[in-house]
């Protein structure tokens, strides 16, 4: 991987004598690097792919065939980059975490504000693209997973945003932790299919909704939620999330004259880290780091340390690191974190760490409540559990490092949706406190 001249006001000379991009091909040649590139077999080095039974290859190959002419198509750019102003709010700002830094000492934090998005995540970036290129593809309806329900219920707005049917599957063990995300899924028109079998969670989610797919690819286009799955998903996804690093390291440019020391995301599938590592994998000078759910400890089935503790095989579809037995079954999962409870990684993230270029960590449950509850009360700011995952690390990093220096974590999504969980697991669901004067 080449990397780009580390001085930051010749970066930021280039990046405004850049000219405004006219398609989403050339909005996204910054990830759209040697490294990351799938060829037509859709490999990212030994990782990716797309390990498919032959009834699907088919429409696999009208999925890659349709995106590449929408990425090059003006007009369809213009329609998603209107989505996201008018619609999602884009650009999401960067808030400095004042209160925080100075308690923690060292690094400053600054969040890329995800969470501010129409539908509270990151998750809208991709779904409008997904919703656009089903309309152009003549579908008439999206199917998709969710863990947390943050996919589900931006795919669900989305569809609606462009009159497609919408059909979400989800475990249904967190249908149950996650009930408000599900209620707004149904008021927004969508089919929700609650998921029994085997572990119950994201990873049956995904093997419920591919299933239906398969079924009948001509009516639906599968709206994955992640950079996982078969080629070209990878790809799709991880090119709508790009605009969140395109954005973070501009912006960091504008306001500090500098590029941050590090960017931080939690990694499940690893859609939110792809989009935030993306524009910044050329500066040689940014660590890049991944936060892998920790979970209740490092024994198996307690955690989803994919990359940390998973091994080379095969998981829906693609090439990459799973946790699994010596057959090759994936193991059972846990995190505090719906979003996060999935036993594999996208394949771009199994390259990035063959190639030493990202740091993949992980931070326990116990780590992630306490960031959650430090975020909350002084900064004012809810996160989702996931995000957590990336403000714990951060949390644990700053106190290390220089004055000078900062941390950009890619505040994913807000918390709402976690809320009564939290609550419960912290014990403060009974009375309203009594306060004595």
């Amino acid at each position: 991987m080449t990397h780009r001249n580390p001085e930051d006001n010749a970066l930021r000379a280039a990046d405004a004598a850049r000219p405004e991009p006219r398609t989403l091909a050339e909005a996204t040649d910054l990830v759209h690097t040697p490294d990351l590139t799938a060829g037509a077999d859709g490999m990212f080095g030994t990782y990716g792919g797309a390990v498919l039974p032959p009834e699907l290859a088919g429409p696999m190959a009208e999925v890659a065939e349709a995106y590449e002419e929408a990425r090059h198509d003006p007009e369809f750019y213009a329609e998603y980059r209107r989505l996201l102003r008018d619609v999602v709010g884009r650009p999401s700002p960067l808030t400095p975490l004042r209160r925080l830094s100075d308690e923690l000492g060292g690094a400053r934090i600054v969040l890329k504000r995800e969470d501010l998005n129409h539908t509270g995540a990151h998750k809208i970036n991709h779904t409008i693209g997904e919703a656009l290129l089903a309309k152009r593809m003549g579908k008439r309806s999206l199917i998709a997973e969710t863990g947390a329900g943050q996919h589900g219920v931006a795919l669900a707005t989305a569809a609606a945003m462009v009159g497609l049917d919408c059909e979400i599957h989800m475990g249904s063990i967190d249908v149950a932790k996650q009930h408000p995300n599900v209620v707004r899924m149904r008021l927004l028109g969508a089919t929700v299919v609650s998921v029994d079998r085997e572990g119950r969670s994201l990873k049956e989610a995904v093997d419920s909704a591919f299933d239906v797919y398969a079924s009948d690819p001509a009516h639906y286009l599968f709206a994955i939620g992640s950079v996982v799955g078969p080629h070209p998903f990878p790809t799709i996804v991880r090119d709508f999330q790009a605009v969140v690093g395109c954005e973070a390291r501009a912006q960091f440019l504008e306001r500090y004259g500098a590029l941050p020391s590090a960017v931080v995301a939690a990694v499940g599938g690893g859609s939110n880290a792809m989009g935030a590592f993306t524009a910044f994998l050329d500066d040689a000078d940014v660590r890049l780091i991944g936060v892998e759910p920790g979970g209740r400890s490092a024994t198996k089935g307690e955690h989803a340390m994919s990359m940390a503790q998973g091994v080379d095989g095969v998981l829906h579809g693609m090439a990459t690191k799973v946790l699994q037995d010596e057959q090759g079954v994936p193991d059972p999962v846990h995190s505090i974190a719906s979003g996060l409870d999935y036993p594999g990684v996208g394949p771009q993230h199994a390259r990035l760490a063959q190639l030493g270029r990202v740091e993949y960590v992980a931070e326990d449950d116990a780590a992630v409540l306490e960031a959650f509850q430090r975020l909350t009360t002084l900064e004012g700011i809810i996160p989702a559990l996931e995000s957590a995952h990336a403000v714990a690390r951060a949390i644990r990093m700053a106190p290390g490092l220089g004055t000078d220096q900062r941390i950009l974590v890619n505040l994913s999504g807000r918390g709402d949706k976690d809320v009564d969980y939290v609550a419960e697991t912290l014990g403060l669901t009974g009375e309203a406190d009594e306060v004595v004067r």
